[in-house]
């Protein structure tokens, strides 16, 4: 589903990303691990064709996304860092706005059911510039998943969420799954990879120092935290 080969992107001298490459297989749970600034949201943005990588090249669902963006969009489903839906819009506007845009059909079965699934029917006529963050980032988990999309990449998944409703997000993302859905999360908070993802890789200061299965990080005894703060510290004093 998703094919990274050398990808890098530099910013004048500094290497946001310097020379990735690894791939998510379908029906697979991916997670990107690193602390801020590791390179994880670049690199979300290279494979949803946002940002064109300096060098190396990646393949999304068969497509190039830096060669042709909006192919590859059109195809996946995206939850930014930042939840910026139109302040000038309800809820159920964006939503509706969104469904219009892909061509969908029973826009109003669709929209439903996520307002019942992430729980705010009640926020569905307020103003997007009046919902609380938390609200916001339900909206935009919803406008990724509306149109059923086979893959999809998420940028910290469940910040501003309160704890009931990341329960809902990480039982649906691991059903997603299961019915032969592909995610992408960028992460640094270890316990959601440790809970759901079936792989992982680690970035720090732009390069990948890890990939493979979640348990074969932290190894026979050690806690994932600290196979990963051992891994990164390593790294920053080699």
């Amino acid at each position: 589903m998703i094919e990274a080969t050398e990808l890098t992107k530099n910013y004048g001298n500094v290497a946001a990303v310097n020379g990735i490459s690894f791939s998510v297989m379908e029906g697979e749970l991916f997670g990107l691990l690193g602390p801020n600034g590791s390179g994880k949201t670049t690199m979300i943005r290279m494979l949803t064709g946002q940002v064109r990588p300096t060098a190396g090249s990646a393949r999304v669902m068969g497509l190039d996304p830096a060669e042709d963006p909006i192919g590859a969009r059109k195809l996946i489903g995206i939850v930014p860092e930042q939840e910026t839906p139109p302040s000038f819009l309800t809820a159920e506007e964006y939503l509706h706005f969104v469904a219009r845009i892909r061509n969908l059909d029973r826009i109003d079965e669709r929209c439903d059911r996520w307002f019942d699934l992430l729980g705010f029917q009640e926020k569905r006529d307020v103003l997007c510039k009046d919902l609380s963050r938390g609200t916001r980032q339900k909206l935009m988990v919803a406008q990724a998943f509306l149109h059923e999309p086979r893959l999809v990449l998420i940028d910290e998944p469940l910040i501003n969420l309160d704890p009931i409703v990341q329960r809902t997000v990480k039982d649906f993302l691991q059903e997603y799954v299961r019915d032969g859905g592909t995610v992408l999360i960028s992460t640094h908070i270890l316990e959601i990879a440790e809970e759901i993802c079936d792989r992982v890789g680690v970035l720090h200061d732009g390069k990948l120092l890890y990939c493979g299965q979640t348990e074969g990080l932290a190894g026979p005894g050690r806690s994932l935290e600290r196979s990963f703060l051992d891994l990164v510290r390593g790294d920053a004093g080699a």
